[in-house]
């Protein structure tokens, strides 16, 4: 089963200024492209949860085929989702939201940045 490392490991292998900071609270950790969030992890839930950035019809399909996917916490509920990491969902599909939600950052950023992803 996926947990904080690997979430981390998966995220900083991708292209770009991958950073990471809690400016919220002592266990939130956000992970952002070029100061943009696209992963935020509870650190201390057990199970652990993770909000990820997700194109809004896709959000509503994956809520609607997973338990373990509901409305972004905290988060604008059209564009977030907050997946519970139990098991339920295979690591593979985990890892794929995760990408997912570093592409809808991803294409939202200025031509200059989106150009050093590339």
């Amino acid at each position: 089963m996926i947990d904080l490392e690997t979430i981390r490991t998966h995220c900083f292998a991708k292209k770009g200024k991958i950073t990471e900071d809690f400016p919220f609270d002592d266990e939130t950790l956000v992970i952002r492209l070029f100061q943009k969030m696209f992963v935020l992890v509870n650190s201390d839930s057990i199970p652990l949860r993770v909000n990820l950035k997700c194109d809004p019809e896709k959000a509503i399909e994956l809520r609607e085929r997973y338990d373990a996917v509901k409305p972004g916490y905290h988060m604008n509920k059209k564009m977030w989702n907050t997946v519970v990491i139990d098991g339920r969902l295979p690591d593979t599909l985990i890892l794929e939201m995760i990408g997912h939600s570093y592409d809808e950052v991803a294409k939202k950023l200025p031509k200059n940045l989106q150009k050093k992803l590339q």
